[in-house]
């Protein structure tokens, strides 16, 4: 007979499972020694549970296959919270086995005790806890195939004794992922093709969920005259080869992504939760396609909603739509585009005289030197910007990110689990310098598994994005402030071959050789500070709570603070 634990390696083992990232603990012993005595499965070792989950999530997201996160009892599980939310709401699957204390100790307030099983209900699409060995092997069965099939979190919360007890029965399942199509029905694409056709000017909003449709997308663009917008998540699956693209909308987006949409007199939106409902048109006939039906109308009230894989749904779409001989709409577009691209290019420029570093001019560097296949992580806030504007996607490329969830620190994170899933690619971390002082302990993770991650440091001194936000609502910035160490003497210190750049004429070479270097590598870039990401519309309460941060800034003795402002954003302004 084998152990509740030796079962679960079993059935990690026959369905490939070939690494599991994690913390151990005493009452994951059971589990870590069974993997030890399998020897096939690699532990990848994390500094922080946090880590370990955000680990699994690009794993999963890159791979698209399951990975597997452990957590020990009480706060060990708990620090894998937040991971598994980024995960779980970027819809990837992702198993997390979570550890808890002994079971006649349940219920009594020992030590370190949680009840994990309510903890973990909001992150997960399926949790469940094992009292006894009889449920298994097929309580693990059940959440893998949840996670797998969902696309999300299943837990299984598992105390350290019941690990270490005989399974009834040693079966190790493997589950294979269903490739079912779903497609509208032939009068739902009727009346899609109906009210398509009727309009005038259309635009295609394109998300996460247009992944392995570039093409379908790109040719009902072409059949209907209509540019293509993306959503942040959207951006390396339909901004390449693609001659209807007009960037982005939205708060990270720019000025021909939202003019596309408020010109439109229909709109499809594609595989798309985009969140923000300031940037829909209002009066456009609104159609939306999504695989899961509770996703429909969530957003902006509909048209038409359809429930179908972009893909399928577009080819069965192609054929019930005219040819849009009017191509003003897309032409006038692009035409758009191009110009709005030129202006953000020309913001991508070296800082005069002893300035900090534009952080555009960064983002541009890296994007050139990066290679072909290159997997980019970008902390949320400020990085995310400008990996979203200034980073080429390609359909080699990825961008990962916690688009949705919107975590702190997850770039570094991401990336350790990026260069695990793919170790023959370059990982490329750009980190906000909050994010990184954040979760610091991680570089120690590179140099302990040997991941040539290139962490690049955006280091503005401040929690930036939280700034601009400030002053868009009209406060005077306070407590985002950030007194930093050079994080290329640290990362040195740590074992990391690292530069620190201050100077616009160092950073070509600096970005060359650190990208080029044959293992972990950190570079420290000193950015502006005052630097303004601005939306690509500014609405009049933004207009007016600027103008009360300028008046309270002034009025509380900080006036050299606009000055420095004016600085750094004179070439935007003017």
């Amino acid at each position: 007979m084998v152990t509740v634990a030796e079962n679960i390696v079993h059935t990690l083992r026959a369905n490939k499972i070939d690494r599991v990232y994690g913390i151990p603990g005493d009452s994951l012993n059971g589990f870590t020694d069974a993997l030890r005595r399998d020897g096939t499965i690699r532990w990848l070792h994390v500094r922080h549970e946090e880590s370990a989950a955000f680990a699994a999530a690009a794993d999963a997201a890159l791979t698209g296959e399951l990975a597997v996160v452990a957590g020990s009892c009480g706060p060990g599980n708990l620090h894998l919270i937040n991971g598994l939310f980024d995960a779980n709401r970027s819809r990837v699957p992702v198993l997390a086995i979570a550890a808890h204390i002994p079971t006649q100790e349940i219920g009594s307030g020992y030590f370190q005790e949680t009840h994990p099983q309510e903890l973990f209900r909001e992150c997960s699409v399926y949790v469940e806890y094992v009292a006894d060995p009889v449920q298994m092997p097929r309580v693990l069965e059940i959440a893998m195939r949840a996670a797998i099939e969902q696309r999300g979190v299943a837990v299984i919360v598992i105390p350290g004794d019941v690990a270490l007890d005989e399974v009834p029965v040693d079966r190790a399942t493997v589950i294979e992922r269903t490739r079912s199509v779903t497609v509208p029905s032939g009068a739902e694409l009727e009346k899609a093709a109906t009210l398509l056709n009727a309009a005038k000017k259309v635009t295609i909003l394109a998300g996460a969920g247009v992944e392995g449709a570039h093409d379908e997308v790109v040719a009902l663009a072409d059949k209907l005259g209509a540019p293509i917008v993306h959503a942040l998540r959207g951006k390396e699956f339909i901004e390449y080869d693609n001659p209807f693209d007009v960037g982005m909308t939205g708060l990270l987006g720019f000025a021909s992504g939202y003019r596309a949409m408020d010109a439109a007199d229909a709109v499809l939106l594609l595989g798309t939760d985009f969140p923000y409902t300031q940037f829909y048109p209002d009066d456009a006939t609104t159609i939306q396609v999504d695989i899961r039906g509770s996703q429909l109308g969530k957003r902006h009230p509909l048209d038409l909603g359809l429930v179908g894989d972009v893909k399928a749904t577009a080819e069965a779409l192609l054929p019930r739509l005219a040819n849009r001989s009017d191509r003003s709409h897309v032409e006038d577009s692009v035409t758009h585009y191009r110009k709005t691209r030129e202006k953000l290019d020309e913001l991508a420029v070296p800082s005069k005289g002893k300035r900090p570093i534009h952080p555009q001019y960064l983002a541009r560097l890296l994007d050139e030197a990066a290679t072909e296949d290159a997997i980019f992580t970008a902390d949320v806030g400020s990085p995310t910007v400008w990996a979203a504007r200034y980073l080429t996607m390609n359909g080699k490329r990825r961008l990962i990110g916690s688009f949705t969830h919107g975590s702190m620190a997850n770039a570094l994170m991401h990336g350790i689990g990026a260069q695990t899933a793919q170790p023959d690619r370059q990982v490329v971390a750009l980190a906000g310098d909050g994010g990184l002082a954040m979760m610091l302990g991680e570089l120690i993770t590179l140099t302990q598994n040997k991941l040539p991650v290139k962490t690049i440091v955006v280091n503005n001194s401040s929690l930036n994005f939280v700034e601009l936000e400030m002053k868009a609502a009209g406060f005077v910035t306070y407590a985002t402030d950030l007194d930093n160490p050079n994080f290329a003497a640290v990362a040195e210190a740590l074992g990391i071959f690292a530069r620190r750049v201050e100077r616009s004429e160092d950073l070509p070479d600096a970005v060359r050789e650190v990208l080029a270097h044959d293992g972990p590598a950190l570079l420290d870039v000193v950015t502006e500070r005052q630097e303004l990401s601005m939306p690509p519309a500014i609405s009049a309460e933004q207009i007016k709570g600027f103008a009360l941060y300028a008046v309270r800034t002034v009025m509380s003795g900080r006036g050299d603070e606009l000055l420095d402002l004016a600085k750094a954003n004179w070439r935007q302004l003017f």
